[in-house]
């Protein structure tokens, strides 16, 4: 995940527009961690979570998702990451591709309040470990500015 962090790191220093560096690293994480399978960011509007930037072999159905529901509805209003190990173990998974096995949503706060997550499924069963938790979490703090602005124009 190193040569992700670097090319994140030179995304975030020339300081393109809010999405387009929420762009980037969606891009990023896509063509470097081979077990990301569809990597989205949704930003927080209002009770809802809107899907914004995001990479993968198709798009979403699930484009709005209010607060609270669902996996990434949850990770929104705890403000805390969650890892689902199975999918279909899990009664909150809102099914978006018959290939998906797990998931991991990770918040993102700007001024402490939640803006928006990180949302990562993956073809593998139980494919995040630690190691991408603490990676994602750094990456939601660093785009956190970027989020809040990408937000406050939805």
């Amino acid at each position: 995940m190193t040569g992700a962090q670097e090319a994140i790191d030179r995304i975030l220093d020339p300081g393109g527009s809010d999405v387009e560096v929420l762009q980037g690293v969606v891009d990023v994480l896509h063509e470097r961690i081979d077990h990301y399978s569809w990597i989205g960011i949704y930003l927080v509007e209002g009770d809802d979570l809107v899907l914004g930037p995001w990479k993968g072999p198709q798009a979403t159905e699930h484009v709005r998702i209010p607060v609270g529901q669902g996996v990434c509805g949850a990770a929104a209003a705890s403000g805390q990451t969650e890892v689902v190990d199975d999918v279909n173990a899990d009664p909150r998974y809102l099914a978006c591709f018959p290939s998906t096995r797990s998931e991991i949503v990770v918040p993102i706060a700007h001024e402490r309040r939640v803006v928006g997550e990180i949302d990562i499924d993956s073809d593998q069963a139980a494919a995040f470990g630690g190691g991408d938790r603490e990676f994602l979490e750094r990456i939601a703090v660093q785009i956190s500015h970027a989020a809040a602005g990408a937000a406050a124009v939805l």
